[in-house]
């Protein structure tokens, strides 16, 4: 591992050197351009966080992505460039142990402020049944992601609020010309935050079903905030494969407990889970995790899919 690091930083600094970090962060029409704009320049690891940044932010900030539209931020790998311009950034934000790449580079720099996501909250260790009658965690399904812990906490609005308020702080820390501008949009992120929580909160309680189907373990925060269960078909790890037995044991608990729907998300294919819903004679439908904004999504923005989402599960557990 130290030996790829070395590797790593000296292919960074080559590429710095030839291409010159001035001429990379010049273009701010370049979704890989970071670093010495005259803006607070942040780099976040994946759309979620980007989303805090920019909101919080606001016009004061310069934000990257390292994670493209459509990428699966799990794969994510780091390029020599993203490296070097990661160099230059005034911060940033990103969820440990979610991307290794982005840990590995986030080590390796210099950058005076680092954010991580999930230690402005709390995370647990979620298994593929997470919520309602999984209140005794199975942990012989725990993902590969922080060591079993769920990284999705910004699926939970409560949690993603927390989130938002540390980020604001940080801010508030690193760039104190412009921290009452901070402090201003965060407050007004937090409250729109709550507003979508008290959505969710209303628009579910009257379901008939309190049990939900999903390809990926990405919403397990979400279940529990809202008094209702997760059964995934697969664990934490979106692309993983589930063994005979366990599709098994979905199709016994879908007719026990009135499933109707097994939902899948817009990165990762959707054959599993409509291979589940035709032996099993249910319906599919997508539930967005989020971690990307494409032409796929049903919504725009993070408040625009959190609330496709909400819909979906009204449909799919008969809610009021």
């Amino acid at each position: 591992m130290n030996v790829r690091r070395q590797h790593i930083s000296a292919i960074a600094i080559a590429a710095a050197t030839t291409l010159g970090l001035g001429t990379l962060s010049a273009c701010s029409t370049d979704s890989a351009a970071a670093g010495n704009t005259d803006k607070f320049d942040v780099v976040a690891s994946f759309y979620p966080l980007e989303f805090l940044a920019e909101q919080i932010g606001g016009s004061h900030v310069h934000v990257t992505n390292l994670t493209q539209p459509g990428q699966e931020p799990h794969d994510l790998e780091i390029s020599a460039r993203q490296t070097a311009q990661l160099q230059e950034s005034d911060a940033v934000l990103y969820l440990k142990n979610l991307q290794p790449a982005v840990d590995d580079a986030v080590a390796q720099s210099e950058v005076k402020t680092k954010i991580d996501a999930g230690s402005l909250t709390s995370l647990e260790k979620h298994g593929n049944e997470v919520g309602g009658h999984a209140a005794q965690h199975d942990d012989s399904h725990g993902g590969e992601e922080s060591g079993g812990m769920d990284p999705h906490i910004w699926l939970d609005p409560v949690r993603y609020a927390q989130v938002a308020k540390g980020v604001g702080a940080a801010f508030e820390k690193a760039d104190p010309d412009h921290a009452a501008d901070y402090k201003k949009n965060t407050a007004a992120l937090v409250k729109k935050l709550d507003e979508l929580n008290t959505q969710f909160k209303e628009g579910l309680s009257g379901s008939r079903s309190k049990v939900f189907i999903t390809t990926h373990a990405a919403f397990g925060y979400l279940a529990e905030r809202y008094g209702l269960t997760e059964e995934a078909i697969n664990g934490l790890d979106p692309e993983s494969e589930p063994s005979a037995a366990r599709v098994k044991d979905l199709e016994k608990m879908a007719k026990a407990d009135g499933v109707t729907t097994v939902f899948y998300e817009t990165l990762v294919s959707d054959k599993t889970a409509k291979t589940i819903a035709a032996d099993a004679g249910l319906k599919t439908d997508v539930l967005d995790p989020i971690e990307g904004i494409t032409s796929k999504s049903r919504g725009k923005d993070y408040f625009s899919v959190q609330e496709a989402n909400l819909k979906a599960l009204q449909t799919a557990l008969g809610s009021k």
